[in-house]
């Protein structure tokens, strides 16, 4: 019918955003002649989704592994009588965050990117239990904020927890590339590698079987960009009149939430799926500072 073409092309205009995204994200294509990262004016800009900074085409910095370097050396600053701390990461993440929340985890994180590809291979199908949707809060106030603040050496410095001993993003962009770039490093690995490697497999079989499972579990930058859910600029708007409370929606959604019911969830990645591939009756939208831009609008009458 005429409304599931419309959503199949939605949705794959939706891929096509979100690869260019992951270009643009890794745009220096350079790095197999120079074997080293890319250092130049555009890495200070904040990529809004999770690319690691030490991938060697990356050419914007990871908001996360930014924010645990700031954390970990505030205490290093302090104690050398530097009485400052930088707000451009927090001040590009909450920008990022009030304005698209969560949209950015469906529309431009190169990692999440990845793992909707991965589920796109054939196998049976697993649901993630809903509880563990509350680690990865727990990854961000642990991994990324408490640990490189408080557990530091003696000279101050604390360490990138969540960079170093989990996020398998960097892993696949930067850990494994790197030590094909520079043989020589490989010399210098340990348990902390395989550690990651493990990891990093773990969740590439579990993308297969489930979708989106450490956006949903573990990634700290979901868990932050969660937090603006019911305030961002652009959002999803449920207009509860126009629900017939058929369910359809609950039937497309990655995230696997029920959005009739629960329509400022933190989980919903803001894909629109619900919008353009199940629900015909205008009631869910796309919010804009307050203006909804209702999809039934634009057709309401499904066509042969």
């Amino acid at each position: 019918m005429y409304w599931n073409r419309v959503g199949v092309s939605m949705e794959l205009a939706r891929k096509w955003v979100q690869a260019l995204w992951f270009f643009l994200a890794n745009g220096f294509w350079g790095f197999p002649v120079t074997g080293n990262i890319y250092q130049g004016p555009l890495k200070v800009i904040c990529s809004p989704g999770l690319n690691c900074y030490s991938c060697p085409a990356s050419t914007t910095y990871c908001p996360i592994g930014s924010l645990q370097q700031l954390l970990l050396s505030v205490r290093f600053a302090l104690m050398n009588g530097q009485y400052f701390l930088g707000t451009f990461v927090v001040g590009s993440m909450g920008m990022l965050g009030a304005v698209f929340g969560r949209f950015i985890c469906g529309w431009a994180c190169p990692f999440g990117f990845i793992q909707e590809l991965l589920n796109k291979i054939p196998s049976k199908k697993y649901a993630i239990p809903h509880n563990l949707k509350w680690l990865k809060y727990g990854f961000l106030l642990l991994f990324v904020i408490i640990f490189p603040l408080v557990l530091v050496d003696e000279f101050g410095m604390g360490l990138p927890w969540f960079c170093k001993y989990v996020c398998p993003a960097g892993t696949l962009e930067a850990g494994i590339p790197m030590v094909l770039l520079q043989p020589d490093l490989r010399e210098t690995l340990g348990w902390l590698y395989l550690n990651k490697i493990a990891i990093l497999t773990g969740f590439i079989i579990w993308s297969i079987i489930s979708s989106r499972p450490f956006c949903r579990t573990t990634c700290p930058l979901g868990a932050f960009y969660a937090l603006f859910s019911r305030w961002q600029l652009i959002k999803l708007k449920f207009n509860e009149d126009n629900c017939t409370k058929c369910g359809v929606c609950h039937n497309v959604c990655p995230v696997e939430i029920h959005y009739n019911e629960t329509p400022d969830s933190n989980e919903c990645v803001n894909c629109m799926r619900c919008m353009t591939e199940a629900c015909q009756f205008g009631a869910i939208s796309v919010e804009i500072a307050g203006h909804p831009l209702s999809w039934s609008t634009l057709n309401r009458k499904e066509k042969i």
